[in-house]
């Protein structure tokens, strides 16, 4: 099926979308909107070197490969919020996220980003769907990113998938790192994203967390800022599960494979607690 798109002059302002998040709690259905939304999106430098600074990411002259999520999340949220989207955003769970650096993202200054949904599928605890983000340059694809999102309560027929959960390979521990107490507000004002979860112990207690919790595309972006130079720039795919959260403020550290085309890496806390678990590999 051709994926129809609506074009989009400017992009969502984003007040609005959280103000119609915040106003919407019931399910309305079952079935994804077949359309996606597309918009030309400009890297502003104030702006990603700010989200460097609070990701680690070094200036190397290459886009961060966990940023074009932070150029693509007003579209989401218009997305995730419009009037024929099924499940109320506040309350989606944030599973998995895979991204894939198609070239090196050098020298990015606008860029074509789409965004959509699908592959809707039954799961143990509602079920889940996946958030697909793409970015093109003048040359064509450049990235795409898949999130796994997860909403309880809802009931579709058919058998959840089977658990593929293999055991953790034997990793070194490369570095650890503080999670402080204000990292999700420090996150939210470079990202855009402010759920209530990850801004403070009070907030995150009206969702039924005892503490702030990182966002967990923090806690990829700043692993794979301190994988940079284990990593290749370019021709990668970088997936990741998210386990337990971050409790904020915490300590984490950081185990991965060698510095190579393909490895494994996860992210721990105290008694080994899993956070985070993924591997990196070459495009098929």
């Amino acid at each position: 099926m051709n994926q129809h798109w609506h074009e989009l002059k400017t992009q969502p302002s984003l007040p609005e979308l959280y103000w119609k998040a915040a106003t919407r709690r019931r399910i309305t259905g079952t079935q994804l909107p077949p359309d996606g939304l597309r918009c030309q999106v400009g890297v502003q430098p104030a702006k990603l070197a700010a989200y460097r600074q609070v990701c680690g990411f070094t200036e190397n002259g290459l886009l961060p490969p966990t940023y074009p999520h932070v150029l693509a999340f007003a579209l989401q949220m218009q997305l995730l919020t419009a009037r024929d989207f099924p499940f109320p955003l506040l309350g989606l769970i944030h599973l998995a996220n895979r991204i894939r650096v198609l070239r090196p993202m050098g020298g990015v200054g606008n860029l074509s980003i789409g965004v959509r949904v699908d592959n809707l599928q039954p799961h143990a605890k509602g079920a889940v769907f996946d958030l697909l983000t793409s970015a093109d340059d003048a040359l064509g694809p450049l990235w795409e990113g898949q999130s796994r999102m997860l909403c309880r309560g809802v009931e579709l027929p058919g058998e959840a998938p089977a658990d593929d959960t293999q055991a953790a390979a034997m990793l070194s521990e490369l570095t650890r790192w503080q999670a402080p107490a204000d990292i999700g507000r420090r996150y939210a004002r470079v990202s855009g994203d402010y759920n209530p979860i990850h801004l403070s112990a009070v907030s995150a207690r009206l969702f039924g967390f005892p503490q702030a919790i990182a966002h967990g595309l923090w806690n990829k972006a700043r692993t794979l800022a301190a994988l940079s130079e284990h990593l290749p720039a370019a021709n990668i795919e970088i997936a990741v599960d998210f386990r337990k959260p971050v409790r904020l403020p915490g300590e984490v550290s950081l185990l991965a494979s060698a510095a190579g085309s393909r490895g494994e890496l996860r992210l721990t806390g105290a008694g080994d607690l899993e956070h985070m678990r993924g591997h990196w590999q070459p495009l098929a």
